[in-house]
């Protein structure tokens, strides 16, 4: 009996890990559709970011039951327990991910005069980090690999000193182009939105660390 229960969480945990880790691939689709659509001021890929993330909503619903389930049905205990909660709080914290990609798709309209803005070529850089933080994050869990999730937690840093530089730059532009300060904003925006993924990538990769080891990265935070 003890066996077959075993057996049988074993395959909840493999069922709540593929679905987190199919949420995680569409979050990153959804990452760079939107700023692909973005740069290319493409609507119809916009749409398409915004269909998307009511999959990945209905994902984190199937994780949320599922997980719930498997507490009530097996009781488990110790690190077993830490396992499911992680897939829990992983998944709210991906479907959040995929907010913020859906919201910069949602803004692909209302930015104007695509090539007078310097950037424009600074934000794909950003969400290139930012999508590898989520993708790099997402085979950390895969692996229960603590090391992997300290290096995207490092990674973070990238992202922010992007952010600030894209800040400025805006910010200088649109007091010297005063026109421009509509698209501008909606820029810093989207540069927002991007920052904010690379938070909630290194708040998964904190929840891998303490999945795997039992304890918080070192950080003064914690």
């Amino acid at each position: 009996m003890a066996e077959h229960t075993v057996k049988a969480f074993d395959e909840d945990i493999t069922h709540l890990r593929g679905l987190i880790a199919e949420m995680g691939g569409l979050a990153e689709v959804s990452i760079h559709e939107a700023i692909e659509s973005m740069v290319r001021g493409d609507g119809e890929l916009g749409k398409q970011v915004v269909l998307r993330d009511k999959k990945i909503d209905a994902l984190e619903t199937e994780v949320d039951r599922l997980a719930v389930r498997v507490i009530a049905l097996r009781a488990p205990m110790a690190d077993d327990l830490r396992e499911v909660i992680a897939a829990l709080k992983i998944a709210g914290v991906v479907e959040r991910i995929g907010d913020y990609a859906k919201n910069i798709a949602k803004r692909v309209d209302r930015i104007e005069n695509r090539s007078r803005f310097e950037p424009l070529t600074l934000i794909p850089a950003m969400a290139e980090v930012a999508a590898e933080m989520v993708h790099d994050v997402l085979t950390a869990y895969a692996a229960r690999d603590p090391e992997l999730a300290l290096e995207v937690i490092k990674t973070d840093e990238k992202v922010d000193a992007f952010y600030d530089s894209i800040f400025r730059n805006l910010v200088s532009h649109m007091v010297e182009n005063p026109a421009t300060i509509s698209s501008a904003a909606q820029l810093l925006f989207v540069a927002r939105n991007i920052e904010r993924i690379g938070d909630h990538a290194t708040n998964v990769a904190e929840m891998v660390h303490f999945a795997a080891t039992g304890l918080y990265p070192p950080d003064e935070d914690h």
